[in-house]
């Protein structure tokens, strides 16, 4: 039992020390409500605020997806932006697969783009929706 004890302690360390962002990123706060409609193919709209270094910035979120998709669906998510160097770095294009339904359930997406930022959400959505698909988001900052 005590050597079982030592390993889960020894995993949870690891785990924290690889997936620690490094000291010269910064963290930020996201809050998003999105909008989706799909049949095959989906398309969806949001806003949300960026906290990062004490201001708000506010930004508009447009997605698509492509696959396994149909339903509509509403989320308001909230979550934590990592690796943040700049602000300019929050903006642009973000991908992510996933497999997953909704009606009125609560879930979680995790985004990344090619500047390095990882965008993790999760959050409530409502609706009736089913998808398994390739989705693409792009982040404009107001």
């Amino acid at each position: 039992m005590r050597n079982r004890t030592l390993k889960l302690a020894f995993l949870a360390i690891l785990t924290l020390t690889v997936f620690a962002p490094p000291a010269d990123a910064n963290m930020g706060n996201v809050r998003v409500v999105f909008t989706k409609a799909a049949l095959v193919a989906g398309a969806g709209v949001g806003r949300g605020v960026l906290t990062f270094e004490g201001r708000d910035h506010r930004f508009t979120v447009h997605g698509l997806s492509v696959g396994v998709s149909v339903g509509a669906s509403i989320a308001r998510l909230v979550g934590r932006a990592a690796y943040l160097h700049q602000l300019s770095d929050f903006e642009g294009s973000y991908s992510s697969v996933g497999v997953g339904g909704a009606l009125v359930a609560g879930g979680g997406v995790q985004l990344t783009n090619d500047k390095g930022v990882i965008i993790t959400l999760h959050g409530v959505r409502a609706g009736l929706e089913f998808a398994s698909n390739l989705s693409g988001i792009r982040i404009v900052l107001d």
